[in-house]
Formats: structure tokens, sequence, C-alpha cells
């Protein structure tokens, strides 16, 4: 069975409760004050079945003080029934409540004229007239406008029929994003515990579910589920549903959260923003005004950065800003939410979240990030990944950070990343290992990585290489570690670049040693080859292989020749020793381990007389065959591993 949301809106006391009441046999208005003073104050909810579609009510307070307890009732809805009573006619929250479902971007809906038993049909005329005024142009331009009295029950079956058209005509909710579930309200159910209600916004719910809350990031479990009244073990998108948690205390949990897979969504403080301003707005919306922010079923108050040249969006137009809130919200990708005035709090524009996850701007920033917020808001959905990926710069975007900003489930990701990178328009963007980037970028970074690695041969010819690690600090800090490896690994299929081991050079990169450069290499490498485990200091060996003072520095790069080629080995620190000697230390110690099987055991003294060697060389060896796993130290004695 098809479920939807409806939501009322409309004037105080202009029949909403009592429609629904009458419409589902169910008083909405559940607190006591609601009761005692005849007014709704808090959402109330009722739910209606019709056979093959169930309707879920949410019933909103129409008083001006109350507005942002509608607004937290408001955000989930499918259509709306705009309340309007015949006595009175179109009055100021109606229009708000109208004004708000529109920047809501509600789609479907219908127009209610309530008490028609209290008017004659002259007087209903006019006010048919004027709803039909107030809606012109608008998403409820041509909806129905049905005339009823919840007291006398007149024309409730046809508002039926018409709830039952509009159901039926509400496209079905995607299925494209994870679970989420903004709360309206929490209670304590005496030997249940902690129970939350709110509108499953997208993806569902069940029993036993891990799930967090946001934004604080506290992780519960689902102990039960009711939709509707009614235990379920599942709850789906475009329920009104009420969870039963295990992990948390009612005290712990507020209107405003958002309960959601835990990992999923990601707190923010900055938003960028597409902002529309209501033309009956008392003033223009300006840089460093402090507002309102309804978002789901939270409110948050923020700071206004206009976006655009004249810092301010006047009423009537619709131009591009930032948000900075004082509080952490979870918002996503292309959700809609409400701005009012900090005071007096009345309802001034509406918004379209562009950027959940945005930075600071810079005044000379202002034209790029203009250009990028306009791709941002194209229906293309490969594009604005695209544009959320080019903007990562060089770090690129873990598929898991796509789904923070924009809700999506992992399956819609992949597939608008595969399309992404199939669509021939720029930029383009490359995948490796799970991490996006622009293509763009990538390529730059492809072309950086060549472009040091042969400048470090032009300055050190006598060199293999350029150590990975520094090619890494250099260009690759602030990419993510996928990347730099993809770049590596792409240049070196293509021929451009070698790497061994540690060492990265290009691919017709060669050592063209010169006759004394190349008697020097012998001698010094003769010197390390003689002393065998006895190595000498590096001036030593300097000084026998007949290299001066003088040429010291020369001496140390053809040092590093020796390391880099694997002729000499760095034990410790200054201490190198040749490979040959230390290839046939490791066949000793193997044989004295084969030796005294079972246990395999040498300590430093038997070390000792077994390389012929003090102690000042014994322990940087041990530790060295320790590193290199041809031993591994058990106590004040090594195992002699196999």
């Amino acid at each position: 069975m098809r479920s939807i949301i409806i939501g009322t809106a409309g004037h105080i006391d202009h029949g909403k409760s009592s429609l629904v009441q009458a419409l589902t046999g169910t008083d909405p208005d559940r607190l006591p004050e609601e009761k005692r003073r005849g007014i709704t104050i808090d959402l109330g909810f009722a739910d209606l079945d019709l056979g093959d579609v169930r309707v879920g009510f949410v019933d909103v307070p129409g008083h001006e003080r109350f507005v942002k307890n509608m607004l937290a009732g408001v955000h989930g809805i499918d259509a709306v029934a705009l309340v309007i009573a015949a006595d009175e006619g179109v009055m100021p929250q109606t229009r708000e409540h109208f004004e708000i479902c529109r920047l809501l971007n509600v789609q479907q809906g219908l127009v209610v004229l309530t008490k028609t038993d209290l008017v004659e049909e002259e007087l209903l005329s006019l006010v048919r007239a004027e709803a039909e005024e107030l809606v012109a142009g608008s998403f409820l331009e041509g909806a129905p406008i049905v005339a009823v009295s919840a007291r006398a029950k007149l024309g409730l079956d046809e508002l039926l029929a018409a709830l039952r058209k509009i159901a039926l005509d509400v496209p079905e909710r995607s299925s494209d994003f994870v679970t989420r579930l903004p709360i309206d309200r929490a209670f304590t159910m005496k030997g249940f515990g902690a129970v939350v209600t709110g509108t499953l916004v997208a993806g569902q719910i069940s029993t036993a579910d891990e799930l967090e809350l946001l934004p604080e990031g506290k992780r519960v479990r689902v102990r039960g589920v009711q939709v509707h009244g009614a235990s379920v073990e599942r709850a789906r998108s475009g329920q009104r549903t009420a969870v039963n948690l295990v992990g948390a205390d009612v005290g712990d949990i507020e209107r405003g959260m958002v309960l959601a897979p835990i990992g999923r969504l990601r707190p923010t403080q900055i938003i960028d923003v597409q902002l529309s301003v209501l033309a009956a707005a008392p003033r223009s919306l300006r840089t460093r005004s402090r507002v309102r922010v309804h978002i789901g079923s939270a409110e948050v108050l923020a700071r206004v950065r206009v976006l655009e040249s004249r810092s301010e969006i006047a009423p009537g137009d619709t131009g591009f800003a930032q948000l900075r809130f004082e509080t952490p919200v979870i918002a996503l990708h292309n959700e809609r939410f409400i701005i009012r005035s900090y005071s007096p709090a009345e309802t001034i524009a509406g918004g379209l979240v562009l950027d959940p996850h945005a930075t600071k701007h810079r005044g000379r920033e202002l034209a790029k990030a203009h250009e990028r917020l306009r791709l941002l808001s194209s229906s293309n959905r490969a594009t604005r990944l695209s544009t959320f990926v080019e903007a990562a710069g060089d770090h690129g975007l873990r598929l898991a950070d796509i789904a923070a900003r924009t809700g999506w489930n992992d399956a819609t990701v992949s597939l608008i990343a595969k399309q992404a990178q199939e669509a021939t328009a720029e930029p383009g963007i490359t995948e490796t290992e799970g991490v996006l980037i622009s293509t763009e970028n990538f390529s730059r970074l492809c072309r950086t990585a060549v472009e040091e690695v042969k400048l470090h041969h032009q300055r050190e010819p006598l060199s293999r290489g350029l150590p990975r690690e520094t090619l890494r600090e250099r260009h690759f800090l602030h990419a993510a570690p996928e990347i730099f490896r993809a770049v590596i690994g792409r240049l070196e299929s293509a021929g451009a670049l070698r790497t061994e081991k540690d060492l990265i050079s290009a691919q017709e990169h060669g050592l063209n040693l010169s006759t004394a450069d190349q008697q020097l290499r012998d001698k010094l490498a003769q010197v390390y080859e003689k002393a065998a485990l006895e190595a000498p200091a590096v001036d030593q060996a300097f000084t026998v292989a007949g290299i001066s003072p003088a040429q010291r520095s020369h001496g140390r790069k053809i040092l590093q020749l020796l390391l880099d080629e694997g002729t000499l080995l760095r034990i410790h620190g200054e201490m190198f020793f040749h490979r040959q000697a230390i290839e046939q230390l490791k066949g000793l110690l193997r044989g004295y381990g084969t030796e005294h099987e079972p246990d395999r055991l040498i300590d430093v003294a038997k070390f000792k007389e077994l390389a012929g060697v003090s102690r000042k060389y014994a322990i940087p060896l041990l530790e060295y065959f320790d590193s290199e796993r041809v031993t591994r130290r058990a106590g004040d004695k090594r195992i002699i591993l196999k």
C-alpha cells in the first residue's frame, strides 16, 4: 500500500484540526494546553486509510507565534491542504504558510474552504475567488477547491475523493538516498525508553538497525518501529514513523536531530546556497544579516554572506549566498530550507542547499565560486558530481565524501560517478581506488611529477632517482594517498617514469659516469668491501679512497650512488656495510640457526663471536636483521627465523 504525507496549512482558528478529526476520527491536538486553550500549539498527527493508499496527516499550528513548530513538520510532506475559513477568508498566516510551501517546492495539494455552514453562498463565492487569486501562478493553480463543514459533516466525501486522487498522483519517493529521519518529537514510554517520531524522508528503518543521532554522532539501536500506531518490522520512505531507541535517553534527544546510518552523513556549519527572497519581504537580505534557518525539523541561527556583487538580494530576487551556522546542522545538497528574520521572526526567504560542506570564500574567488554554484544548481547529476570533485582539488573525493554531501546511497553514487566519467563534457573525472579527481587536476599532477623527477636528475646527475617520499611531500601533500599511487602507476605504464624500491627516475635516465667518477665509485666500494664487518666511519672511508676534504660533498654523492644501487647498505645512521659482507653474515646466522634447532636462539655475546665484531657493530647489525625479519627479538636473545 502506498503511503503519503499531507500537511495542513492556514491561519489560526480556520478549522485545520477539526477537519483532520472529522476525516480520521483522531484529534491531532494532544497537549493539555491545546485542549484548554482551544488552539493548536505543536504538531499533531493522524492517519487515514483510503483503501489503496494511506494518508498520514501532519496538522500544524496556525498562530504566528508557533510558525517555527509548523516548519518542523511541513518539511517532509508530499502535498498540502491549504485551509481557509469561509467566514474569514485569506488571513496573514494563510499567506505565510502558503509562501512557505512554495519555497519548500511542494508540488501537490488542494484548497479546503472550511466552516461553510456559517456563511451564505454569496460570501462563500467571494472566499473561493479570493483563494483562486492567492494561488494563481503557483503549484495550486487549478487544484481542487473543496468546500466543507467539519461540524455539519458537509463536503467530506468530495474531500476524501480529492485527497485520494492527489495521493495516487503523487510520484513515488526516490530510492536513491540513504535513510534519513528528521526528528520532530521525542518522549519516553514506560517500559520501552526513548521514542522519537518524524517523517521518514528517505530509505527505511528496521528493527535491530544500528543508527546514529546527528549532529552529535551518538550511536543507537532500533528496538522497535511503529507506523500509524501499529508495530511493523520495517518503515519505509514517506511514512510517519515512531522509533524506539536503545542507547540514548530522551534527555539526549531534541527536535532537529536526524537519525541516519552510521558514518553516512556529516554535520556542517558552512553551506553555499541559492536564496529566493520573498517579494513581500520588508527589506533586502544583506551580508552579515543574522537569520533563523529552518532545515529539516531543525531551527538554527546563522549569518548570511551574499555572494553577489551588491552584497544583497532584493525582495523578489534570487541569488547565491553562504550561510554560516552558529551550531552544527545536517544539510544535504539539493535540500530545501526556509529563512526567517531574527527579530521580529517572520518568513523572508527560502532556498536550496548547493554545497553543504563549503569553505569560506575570499573576495577574489567570488566569480569562481559563483560559476561553481551555477553548475551545482544544474539538473544534471553527473555535472553536479563533477563540480564537487573539481572543487576538491588535488585531494579528490572518496565515494563516501560524495554520499555525505548528497545523501545518495552507494549504488546511486557509483552509477552517477560512472556517468560523469563517461561524459564528454569538460571537466571530466578520473577514478582511482575509489577516489575521484578531476581529469584536469590528475593530468597536471602527472606533468608535475615528471618535471620534478627530471629537475632532480639535472640537479643530481649521480643520483639514481628521486626518493618517492620526497616527491610526495613536495607536490602531493594535499592529495589522497590513492591519487599519488595512481599518478606514479599511470606514469610507469606510460613509460615516462620507472620506480626501483623507494626511488623514482625518468625512464630515459642513466648514470653516465665520467672516468674520474667511476674510479671514485670503485675505490669507495673497495674500501667498504675490504673493511667487511669492521665498517669505517664515512670520513675515514673517504680518506682511504683518496677523496680530499674539498671533494667531500662530491664524495657523498658517490656514496649515495652506492646506496641507491644497493652496493652499500645503511645499517644505522652513518654506519654503512658492503652488501657482500651482510649477505655472508646472513648466511652464517641461518647456518647457526639450523645447527641449534628447534629453538634457533642466539644471544648478543654469541652473535659477536659469530660475526667477529665488537658490541659497537653487533647491536646495530642485530637491529638491522630484526627489521629485515632475519631475526626476531625474544627477551635478551634473538630467534633466527627460517
